[in-house]
């Protein structure tokens, strides 16, 4: 049977443009400052937390491996790796903090692989993966710094907001600037000693309870010795929020009445707590919150009143005071953000707009008691 020519040929891929080898050439460049990133993070870690980061590291360097054969000799030309992956590396070389973890995370989550015809569906699914694979690392380090740190955000804002609006609403009266400089900074002790000694007692209070609720292994040492007819061990469990049925298989383990597990759904540990997370640890140390309650209001505090400091007065020094806290907000908000994973700017523009918004209240009730600004 005779086939024309051109039916036997196979369709010819077409050859990549220039700007597909650009942007190729961008994706290997960005997939090695990942891998990079993720193996500086290893080193500052050990145990399963490193093995982890280096397997991420290795998953970069699958994909390295992809864009490489794509590119061929073309992969020889270097490309500087994207702004935020080299911000990237930066930090973890320096630090490896969790706040490293924070920003891997938010790009993990912005991969392009997803609509890139030339990037593999598996690929794509790697990347899905790793952004929950940093998720879990992020929130253990945000596990091990969410007391205090909660503390250090709730003081700093404390600061910058209630003292802009005191300053701001006794200065709309018309008072002179020596008593707005002494009323700052008398409510800077204040609000700092009020909220360190607020954290202590509400922290030191949360333990406490925590230690309360936590179950006691007494069951252990009491079940051999418990009626097996009236075994109230079952209503341990069931108090514990076991089914019935899950409660009478535990307390029968307990008794050592069963040599072998049927159901494996019945002989999860109800008394451990929830795997790599530790309750004690969450909330901080009375302390610690207090300590950072107390500098970090301070630190936010003293921000409204400078411009009194160094002299200014009137219109002048409410409007500068407005600025510095403007700008101090807008950082704390994104430090929030990033941590949670959430846009830095969204997380500072709703921070801004609360504390201003504050301020301005109190700005206009002085207005209105007053005499206007000095």
């Amino acid at each position: 049977m005779n086939t024309h020519p051109e039916a036997e040929r196979s369709p010819q891929p077409r050859p990549p443009s220039s700007s597909d080898l650009k942007r190729w050439r961008q994706y290997l460049a960005d997939e090695r400052a990942e891998a990079d990133t993720y193996r500086y993070l290893a080193e500052r870690r050990d145990g399963e937390e490193r093995d982890i980061l280096l397997a991420l590291a290795e998953a970069e360097g699958r994909h390295e491996a992809h864009w490489r054969e794509l590119l061929g000799e073309e992969a020889n030309r270097r490309t500087r790796a994207s702004l935020r992956n080299r911000l990237l590396g930066f930090l973890a070389r320096r630090f490896g903090s969790v706040f490293v973890l924070a920003l891997a995370q938010r790009a993990e989550g912005r991969s392009p692989y997803a609509q890139d015809p030339n990037a593999t569906s598996a690929m794509a699914a790697d990347e899905q993966i790793h952004e929950e694979v940093v998720r879990g690392l992020a929130t253990r380090g945000r596990n091990r710094l969410s007391g205090n740190f909660r503390a250090a955000v709730f003081g700093a804002n404390d600061g910058l907001v209630s003292n802009l609006a005191l300053v701001m609403g006794i200065g709309a009266t018309g008072v002179s600037s020596g008593f707005i400089l002494f009323s700052g900074l008398a409510g800077l002790l204040a609000g700092a000693l009020s909220m360190g000694a607020g954290e202590y007692v509400s922290v030191r209070s949360q333990r406490e309870l925590l230690e309360a609720s936590r179950p006691t292994q007494i069951t252990l040492a009491a079940a051999k010795s418990l009626d097996i007819d009236a075994n109230e061990l079952v209503l341990v469990y069931r108090a514990r929020g076991m089914s019935p049925e899950a409660a009478e298989h535990r307390a029968a383990e307990r008794m050592g009445l069963y040599s072998c597990d049927c159901d494996p759904s019945f002989s999860l540990n109800p008394e451990a707590a929830v795997e790599g997370v530790d309750e004690h640890e969450t909330v901080g140390t009375g302390i610690g919150a207090a300590t950072s309650s107390f500098c970090f209001f301070a630190s936010g505090a003293i921000i409204p009143v400078l411009p009194y400091i160094f002299g200014l007065t009137g219109l002048t020094a409410v409007i500068m005071s407005c600025v510095l806290v403007g700008l101090a907000l807008l950082i704390t908000g994104g430090v929030v953000g990033l941590l949670s994973g959430a846009s830095p700017l969204k997380r500072g523009l709703r921070q801004l707009a609360i504390g201003l918004g504050a301020a301005g209240a109190t700005y206009l009730l002085g207005m209105l008691f007053g005499t206007g600004v000095a």
